[in-house]
């Protein structure tokens, strides 16, 4: 766990001390909607799996009935099977991702800073997700570019709100009405 808080602490360093601030009307609504946003990605995410599910049946479907077309005109046989490990591998992945990005829901919704770590988390179980997909045939390195560059424009967002989910309000307390 350190290790993952010793590069949230880097990639602070790179995304709000390095890169451009935003400007503090698009952080609210950022931080505004971020947890509707949250809630489409996951069921995106959900959906994306199924899409990888149902495009290795298909191809699969497609290959059984090529090889019985060859084997009724005597052509070679194809043994193959589009459901490999990487396949189930990439599934889980992106299973994992949903459901990270629909428990973050609440938690972005009442600006805890645990819902924050859980966008953390999920931007990063996207980029291993595209390494997961690289040596499959729907993915490549294409789908490992993708991956990197959402996960880091998505961290661009993420810090910048990132003092919005530390519990440092810049509302005033009811204790600082009472000292005034």
């Amino acid at each position: 766990m350190a290790a993952v808080k010793d590069l949230e602490k880097s990639l602070n360093d790179i995304f709000v001390n390095k890169a451009p601030a935003l400007p503090p009307k698009v952080k609210k609504t950022i931080v505004e909607y971020l947890p509707w946003i949250n809630l489409a990605l996951g069921v995106f995410a959900l959906w994306a799996a199924y899409g990888l599910w149902h495009w290795a049946h298909i191809a699969d479907r497609l290959i059984d009935y090529t090889n019985s077309l060859n084997q009724l005109y005597g052509a070679p046989v194809l043994p193959t099977n589009r459901l490999s490990a990487t396949v189930w591998l990439g599934l889980a992945i992106l299973v994992i991702e949903a459901i990270i990005y629909i428990a973050a829901f609440p938690a972005t919704r009442a600006r805890k800073k645990s819902g924050w770590d859980l966008l953390f988390y999920a931007l990063l179980v996207n980029v291993v997700y595209g390494l997961a997909v690289l040596f499959t045939d729907h993915g490549g390195f294409a789908s490992l570019v993708s991956s990197v560059i959402g996960s880091a424009v998505g961290m661009y967002f993420l810090f910048q709100i990132r003092e919005e989910y530390l519990g440092k309000s810049s509302k005033p307390t009811t204790a600082s009405v009472k000292k005034a």
